[in-house]
C-alpha cells in the first residue's frame, strides 16, 4: 500500500515537473516562430518586382529644337527615316534650288528692261520633252521604296507573337493581353506633380505603361469603346486607329529596351490632348516577370506545373 502511494507520487512530480519545462519552453518557440515568420516576409519584400524604367532623355520622346522626325527604335522606323533622308529629302531640296534658280533666271534675263521684245516660241520639244519625262523618273524613283514601305507595315505577324489588345477610351487607354491570361492595365495620364516626382515628361507620363518584350514580334489589336481614337507613338513608327466595334490589326518590333512615347492622333472629344500613350519594351525574361506579377502567365507555365503532377503520378504505382 505504502509502495503505490509512492508510486503515485512520484508519477505526479514527474507530470508536474514535464508541464513546467514545456510552460517554461514556449515562449521561446514561439518566439522563433515569430523570427521565422518576420524573416519570410522581409525576404518576401526584398525579393525584385517591378520597378517602372527610368526614361532617357530624348530618347522615345520629342526634344526642343528638333526638326527632323525622332530617332527611330523599329525597322520599319528604319526604313523610313532612311527613305525620308536619303530619298525625300534630297529630290525635295534639288527640285526647290531648281525652280528657284529658274525662277530667278527668268526674271533677270526676260524682263522688260533686258528683253524689250519677247519672242513669240509657244513650243519647245525638247523642254517638254523633258518637263514630262523627268518627272515619271523621279516618281519611279520615290514609288519604288514607297511601296516597299507600305508592304513592310502590313506584314502579318508570325503565330507566336505577343498579342496586345489596345482600347481607346474618353479619354484614356486600356491594354489587354489576351494570350497570357487576358488581364487589363488602364493607363491614365499623371498630374504634372506626379511627372515631376515620377521623372516624366509631362502629358506624356502615365501611371500605368504599355509594357512589351523588346526583340520580339508583337501582334498589337486596336479598338475603341465609344469613339474613333488612334494609337500613334512617332519614335516607333507607329500608327493604327481604334474604331469602335472593329479591330485593327498590325505587327510592331521594338528593337530595344527602353520608354516610348506618343499620343492619341484623333480628335476624340474634350480631352483628346490628355490621353498619352507610353510603352515600356523589356528584355523577355524580365518582361515574363512582369507578366506574372500583373497575375498573367506566360508560354511554359501551364506545362512546367503539370510536369511535377506527371511525375508524381508516374511515381505513385512504383510506390
Amino acid at each position: 500500500m505504502i509502495l503505490r502511494q509512492t508510486g503515485r507520487r512520484a508519477y505526479l512530480l514527474i507530470s508536474m515537473l514535464a508541464i513546467a519545462v514545456l510552460l517554461a519552453l514556449a515562449p521561446r518557440v514561439a518566439l522563433a516562430q515569430d523570427d521565422a515568420a518576420a524573416a519570410e516576409a522581409t525576404a518576401t519584400e526584398a525579393a525584385p518586382g517591378y520597378t517602372p524604367m527610368a526614361p532617357t532623355p530624348g530618347k522615345g520622346m520629342p526634344v526642343d529644337g528638333h526638326l527632323t522626325f525622332q530617332d527611330q527604335y523599329s525597322p520599319n522606323g528604319d526604313y523610313a527615316l532612311w527613305m525620308h533622308d536619303a530619298i525625300l529629302l534630297p529630290i525635295i531640296t534639288i527640285i526647290s534650288l531648281l525652280v528657284l534658280a529658274l525662277l530667278l533666271w527668268v526674271v533677270v534675263r526676260y524682263n522688260r528692261k533686258s528683253n524689250p521684245t519677247p519672242s513669240k516660241t509657244t513650243h519647245n520639244t525638247l523642254i517638254e520633252v523633258i518637263w514630262t519625262v523627268v518627272p515619271v523618273i523621279i516618281l519611279l524613283v520615290i514609288a519604288v521604296p514607297s511601296i516597299k514601305l507600305l508592304a513592310r507595315q502590313y506584314e502579318s505577324p508570325p503565330e507566336d507573337a505577343v498579342t496586345v489588345k489596345v482600347t481607346g477610351y474618353q479619354w484614356y487607354w486600356g491594354y489587354t493581353y489576351p494570350d497570357n491570361g487576358d488581364f487589363e492595365v488602364i493607363s491614365n495620364m499623371l498630374t504634372p506633380e506626379e511627372a515631376v516626382a515620377r521623372g516624366e515628361p509631362y502629358q506624356l507620363g502615365v501611371d500605368n505603361r504599355m509594357v512589351v518584350p523588346a526583340n520580339t514580334p508583337l501582334r498589337i489589336q486596336t479598338t475603341a469603346a465609344d469613339v474613333i481614337h488612334s494609337f500613334a507613338v512617332p519614335s516607333l513608327w507607329y500608327k493604327l486607329d481604334a474604331v469602335p466595334g472593329r479591330l485593327n490589326e498590325k505587327m510592331l518590333i521594338i528593337k530595344e529596351p527602353g520608354v516610348y512615347y506618343g499620343q492619341c492622333s484623333e480628335l476624340c472629344g474634350a480631352r483628346h490632348g490628355f490621353m498619352p500613350i507610353a510603352v515600356e519594351a523589356l528584355p523577355r525574361d524580365q518582361w515574363e516577370a512582369w507578366v506574372r506579377e500583373q497575375g498573367g502567365t506566360v508560354a511554359g507555365d501551364e506545362a512546367a506545373a503539370e510536369a511535377p503532377a506527371e511525375e508524381a503520378a508516374a511515381e505513385a504505382p512504383a510506390a
